[in-house]
């Protein structure tokens, strides 16, 4: 009952709060999800025409890049066996065509940037700043009503416009996405959970094409920002990662000169010359949010080989082997605040103290437990509507690790010189389904430790 009696706490302060929060700007990536729910009958067809054999190569390791359709069927395979998210760009257009051909059931807001501006502005009302890497008219009416602004310059001035105004009628960038459900079979293979393997399809995006109003008017926009998340940078490759890392830097000293947080919403990233990289700018950010998955990828890069390892061993993921990976990165790397979030439960590891860091996990999570059972959420009364979902029972054997190994009390423990907070999450049994979760986790528990500071 403890658990129950902090998430309706946590939910009421963050809500008295957040209309306090400034404006959020979002960069980079937004994009139209088109979902697929998988059938397994048509996919064994799909796989066994073009190869069997090939195609589950592909299913014990991802490729770097989707260049033909084994790789697209078993990087799909891949992510059912481990009930796992996973992205790949594709570089093929026989591939693309393929995926065209195989067609959609409903078409969404889909990239970071634009689940994130939905969230913030049009359920919880912040003010946010998108940047829209191409603003059709498709994309643009994705958008919910709300304070949900974009940048255009008329005349070399500046404007705020919602996407609609815009009036833009740029290229339609899909994302396809192709979803199963907990317990879903193909072959000999059954998901543990709930996921999807999402193949981007657009040329702006995986290149981090950054429009010319965030290249010639940054320091404006900047100027109308209190928090900032960065996101899409994951399919950046060791070819094409220098110019727009260029620009990012650019933009992370104008937000530091400012004393803007700015949070970075790491994903699966591919190419391990861009994974270094990232680690070795990740100090110059407030905040970073991160999965099982992208932990490992990081600490493989750091040479914790052994702890990439353990990360991805147990199901539940071993608290101990997260906490010590977490705090490596954040000793490496100088950065004050590390966002975990996996199946079941969410740590914190913050250069600094206070409930406010556990009370935001918490409101996190009853916001995606939100959108997992309701399919979307309308406006902040709506989060609250998730409090009857369970509490993840399977998570007491991960609380008792963490309170025998660091004594942790209500969630919270000192280790080392940081903050380790833990929340158990809420697990929708049967979710109408997994797209933008984790955007929804990360930003409405960044924004929300903010309102609550």
């Amino acid at each position: 009952m403890m658990w129950d009696a902090l998430y309706s706490s946590a939910f009421q302060r963050v809500k008295d709060k957040i209309g306090k929060v400034g404006s959020v700007l979002l960069a980079y990536n937004t994009n139209i999800d088109a979902i697929k729910y998988l059938d397994s009958e048509d996919l064994e067809g799909r796989v066994e025409k073009v190869g069997k054999e090939e195609v589950f190569c592909f299913s014990e390791e991802l490729p770097g890049r989707i260049t033909k359709i084994h790789h697209l069927l078993g990087g799909i395979l891949w992510s059912i066996r481990r009930g796992k998210a996973a992205e790949l760009f594709v570089e093929s257009c026989t591939v693309r065509l393929y995926m065209k051909n195989w067609g959609w059931d409903e078409l969404r807001m889909g990239g970071q940037v634009g689940i994130m501006a939905n969230l913030l502005g049009g359920v919880y009302g912040v003010p946010v700043i998108a940047h829209v890497p191409q603003i059709s008219k498709l994309q643009a009416n994705l958008f919910k009503d709300g304070p949900i602004y974009v940048p255009k310059l008329e005349d070399g001035k500046l404007k705020l416009l919602h996407p609609r105004e815009f009036a833009g009628d740029e290229e339609n960038l899909i994302h396809y996405i192709y979803e199963f459900p907990r317990g879903f079979r193909v072959f000999d293979f059954e998901a543990p959970r709930e996921n999807r393997f999402i193949g981007s399809a657009d040329d702006y995006n995986p290149n981090v094409y950054i429009r010319p109003e965030f290249r010639e008017a940054f320091e404006e926009i900047a100027g109308k920002a209190e928090l900032v998340i960065i996101s899409g940078l994951q399919a950046l490759t060791k070819e094409n990662y220098k110019e727009p890392f260029e620009e990012l830097e650019r933009h992370l000293e104008v937000l530091d000169e400012r004393g803007i947080p700015v949070h970075l919403e790491f994903a699966f990233t591919p190419d391990e010359t861009v994974r270094r990289r990232l680690v070795e700018i990740l100090g110059k950010f407030t905040s970073v949010g991160l999965n099982e998955v992208e932990l490992a990828s990081i600490m493989e890069v750091l040479g914790e080989k052994a702890i990439a390892e353990k990360l991805l061993a147990n199901d539940p993921v071993d608290p101990i082997a997260v906490t010590e990976a977490m705090l490596k990165l954040a000793e490496k790397t100088g950065v004050e605040r590390i966002h975990f979030h996996t199946y079941g439960y969410y740590l914190a590891l913050t250069a600094y103290d206070g409930t406010h860091v556990r009370d935001a996990l918490l409101f996190a999570a009853l916001a995606a437990a939100a959108r997992a059972k309701l399919g979307d959420v309308r406006d902040i009364d709506d989060v609250v509507k998730a409090m009857d979902v369970p509490v993840n029972e399977k998570v007491r054997a991960v609380e008792g690790a963490l309170v025998r190994e660091y004594g942790t009390e209500d969630g919270i423990a000192k280790v080392d010189d940081y903050q380790l907070a833990f929340v158990p999450t809420k697990i929708v049994t049967k979710p109408k389904s997994t797209v933008g979760i984790g955007d929804t986790i990360s930003s409405s528990a960044f924004i929300g430790e903010f309102a609550l500071r």
